[in-house]
C-alpha cells in the first residue's frame, strides 16, 4: 500500500511505522515536502509518521483515530462499505434543516443510537439532517469545534462505519445529510499539524490564536489538505452539504480566495457525482457577495446564515437588548420586517456593537431568498448564553408557536434546531472533555470569567468539563408525547407541511415579500403571494387592518388559536401571543 506524507519540516528522514514495523520514505522529487513509501497494510492496520527522531505522530489524513486524537493512525477502506440507499439528490430550494448534535440527541450519543430516532424527523417533515462537527476530540463529549484529524471520524461517535451507516439509513428515509466543519482553526489539544508543515501563520491572528495558513508561504499545499478534506466527506460519506464555520475567520488574501476555490471544486464533485452538492456558511460579515455566483464577482458559496433574522427575532420574542441585540431592540418588529424583505439588518447601517457600520445591501431582484438560512435557534444562540437555556425556558407556547410560524413562513431556508420541536425543556449547554488537566482548568475558569463579567454568580455557570453538563443537554425522548409538547410538536409538522404543499412559501423572491407592522401593539404581518401571515407578539388581542379581499374569499389556513376570518372592513383579530395563516379560497 502507498504511503505518502507533507511533511517540509521533517530535516533529514520520515519513517512510517506501520503495524509495528518501521518503513523509511523517500523524497518525492516531483512534489517538494512529500515522502512517500510502500508498505504491507489493510483496512484497520495502524501506523504513523516519525519525523527525523521523533515519535509517532498520527497522519494529517488519517481517515480514523480508533485511540484518540493523539493515537495512531488507522488504514480505512472506503470501498469495504456495502451502501445501501442511494443520496435523494435534495438540494436547498425547499429544503428545511434540522442542526443536531451526535452527542446529544440521544442519551447513546452515538451515530446509530441517532439512526433510531430519524423517523421522528421524516413525521416532523424536515428535509436534511445537519450534523454538527464529528472530526475527532479529546475524551468522549464535546461540542465539535476543537476537533483535529480533518478526515477523520470522532471514534465513541461510531467512527467512521458508524457515519456511514447513519448517512445510508437517513437517505433511505429520503433525508438528505449535511456536515458542520471546521476550517479556521483546530484544537489546542492532539493537533499535530505544526510539526509537519507550516500549516499556521503568524501572518494573520485568530481568536483561536495562529491563522490557518491560506495565503503565506506553503499555503498551496495547506489549501489542497482543506480542499481535500471537504471532497472527501462528500464523496466517501456521500454527504450531502457542508455548512462552514465562521468563514470571516478565514484569512486569505490570496487573489482566488480559498472560499471560491472551495465552492469550484465542490460544484465540479456535484456535476461528476451527478446530484446537488451545496455549503452553507457561517459569516458574520453581512456580505451578499458570500453567496453571489462567481461568475458575478461572488464567491459562489450556496448559501449563508441569517443572523440578522435571529437577532431580530430574538429581541421581538424575548426584549433582551444586550450585546449585538442592542441594535435589533431598539425597533424588534421593524428590525425583524426590514429582514424579511432585505434578509440583512445591517446593510451599510451603523453598528453600535461593533462602533461602525456593517454589512452590504442584497440585490432582492437578483438573489433568491432560499440562499439565507432563517432561524429562531441554534447550538450558538443557545449554548453559549451561560445556562444554556431554549427559548422554550422563558417563552410562553403561544410565542413558541409564533416564532415557528415566522422561522417557517419565511422567505428563507428554514433551520431548526433538536428538540426545538417540541419546545424541549432540556438545556444545551456548553461541555467538554479535555484530557489535558490544565487545559479543563484553563476552559473551566475562562467560562466562569467570562460570565461572572457580566452579572452572573460563579457557581450558576456550569462547569464544562462536569459529565453532568453533557448529561443535562440530553434530548428528553419522553418529551414529544406529553401533552404540552406534543401540541407544539403538531404545530411544527402543520406548518412544514404547509411550506410544502403552498407554492408561495417557496418563492425565492424577496422583493415579493410586503410586510406590515405596529411596534407598540406587537404584531407584525407580511405576504407570500396569495398567502398572509399575522403574527400577534403582544399580551392582548391584535385587530390588523388586512383590508383588500372580501372575507368570504379568505380561508385559515393554519393557527395557532382559533381565529375567524378578516371581517367586512377586512380586520383581522389575531389572539395574544397567536399567529395565523390565510389563503385565498
Amino acid at each position: 500500500m502507498l504511503f505518502e506524507v507533507w511533511a517540509p519540516r521533517a530535516e533529514d528522514r520520515v519513517t512510517l511505522q506501520c503495524d509495528g514495523v518501521d518503513h523509511a520514505l523517500a523524497r518525492d522529487a516531483s512534489r517538494p515536502g512529500w515522502w512517500t513509501g510502500e508498505a504491507p497494510a489493510s483496512d484497520g492496520s495502524r501506523y504513523g509518521f516519525r519525523l527525523d527522531d521523533g515519535p509517532p505522530l498520527p497522519d494529517p489524513r488519517s481517515r480514523r483515530q480508533p485511540d484518540g486524537p493523539d493515537g495512531p493512525s488507522a488504514v480505512v477502506d472506503h470501498t469495504a462499505y456495502a451502501w445501501r440507499y442511494s443520496p435523494p439528490g435534495r438540494g436547498l430550494p425547499g429544503a428545511v434543516l434540522y442542526e443536531l448534535h451526535t452527542g446529544t440527541f440521544t442519551r447513546e450519543g452515538t451515530f446509530d443510537a441517532a439512526a433510531e430516532r430519524l423517523g421522528h424527523l421524516v413525521e416532523l417533515g424536515v428535509t436534511h439532517i445537519q450534523l454538527m462537527p464529528v472530526c475527532p476530540v479529546p475524551g468522549t463529549h464535546g461540542w465539535g469545534y476543537d476537533g483535529v484529524s480533518l478526515w477523520a471520524v470522532h471514534e465513541p461517535y461510531g467512527g467512521p462505519e458508524g457515519l456511514k451507516r447513519l448517512v445510508d439509513a437517513a437517505h433511505g428515509l429520503g433525508l438528505g445529510v449535511v456536515l458542520d466543519v471546521v476550517h479556521n482553526h483546530l484544537g489546542p489539544s492532539g493537533n499535530h499539524l505544526p510539526a509537519f508543515g507550516p500549516y499556521f501563520t503568524d501572518t494573520h491572528h485568530t481568536p483561536w490564536g495562529a491563522a490557518v495558513n491560506l495565503d503565506a508561504p506553503g499555503s498551496d499545499e495547506v489549501r489542497a489538505y482543506l480542499l481535500g478534506s471537504a471532497l472527501a466527506w462528500l464523496r466517501d460519506y456521500r454527504l450531502d452539504g457542508l455548512r462552514l464555520d465562521a468563514v470571516h475567520a478565514l484569512a486569505d488574501t490570496r487573489a482566488l480566495h480559498f472560499l471560491e476555490e472551495l465552492s469550484t471544486e465542490v460544484d465540479a464533485l456535484g456535476a461528476h457525482v451527478e446530484r446537488p452538492l451545496f455549503l452553507v456558511a457561517e459569516s458574520d460579515q453581512g456580505d451578499p457577495r458570500t453567496t453571489t455566483p462567481r461568475g458575478a464577482g461572488g464567491l459562489g458559496l450556496h448559501a449563508q446564515w441569517n443572523d440578522d433574522f435571529h437577532h431580530a427575532l430574538h429581541t421581538a420574542l424575548t426584549g433582551e437588548s444586550q450585546g449585538y441585540y442592542a441594535d435589533f431592540a431598539r425597533e424588534p418588529l421593524g428590525a425583524l420586517a426590514k429582514t424579511l424583505g432585505h434578509a440583512f439588518f445591517h446593510d451599510g447601517t451603523w453598528s453600535s456593537f461593533r462602533g461602525r457600520t456593517h454589512g452590504r445591501p442584497v440585490d432582492r431582484t437578483r438573489t433568491p431568498a432560499h440562499r439565507f438560512l432563517g432561524y429562531a435557534q441554534t447550538h450558538d444562540q443557545i449554548g453559549n448564553r451561560a445556562q444554556g437555556d431554549r427559548l422554550s425556558q422563558t417563552l410562553s407556547p403561544g410565542l413558541l408557536a409564533c416564532a415557528a410560524a415566522l422561522v417557517l413562513t419565511s422567505p428563507f431556508t428554514p433551520m431548526l434546531f433538536m428538540g426545538e420541536e417540541w419546545g424541549a425543556s432540556t438545556p444545551w449547554q456548553y461541555f467538554t472533555d479535555h484530557t489535558d488537566p490544565e487545559l479543563a482548568e484553563a476552559v473551566r475558569r475562562g467560562r466562569r470569567r467570562e460570565f461572572t463579567s457580566h452579572g452572573w454568580a460563579e457557581e450558576d455557570v456550569p462547569d464544562p468539563q462536569d459529565p453532568a453538563t453533557r448529561d443535562r443537554s440530553c434530548l428528553d425522548w419522553s418529551e414529544p408525547g406529553r401533552p404540552a409538547h406534543a401540541r407544539l410538536l403538531r404545530w411544527y409538522r402543520e406548518l412544514i407541511a404547509l411550506r410544502r404543499g403552498q407554492p408561495d412559501l417557496a418563492d425565492p423572491d424577496l422583493a415579493a415579500v410586503r410586510v406590515a407592522y405596529d411596534e407598540g401593539a406587537r404584531w407584525i404581518a407580511y405576504r407570500r403571494g396569495d398567502l398572509r401571515i399575522a403574527v400577534n407578539l403582544g399580551d392582548a388581542p391584535a385587530r390588523l387592518p388586512l383590508g383588500g379581499q372580501a372575507p368570504h374569499k379568505v380561508r385559515v389556513l393554519a393557527a395557532w388559536e382559533p381565529v375567524s376570518v378578516p371581517d367586512e372592513d377586512g380586520v383581522l383579530t389575531v389572539p395574544a401571543q397567536g399567529c395565523v395563516v390565510l389563503g385565498d379560497l
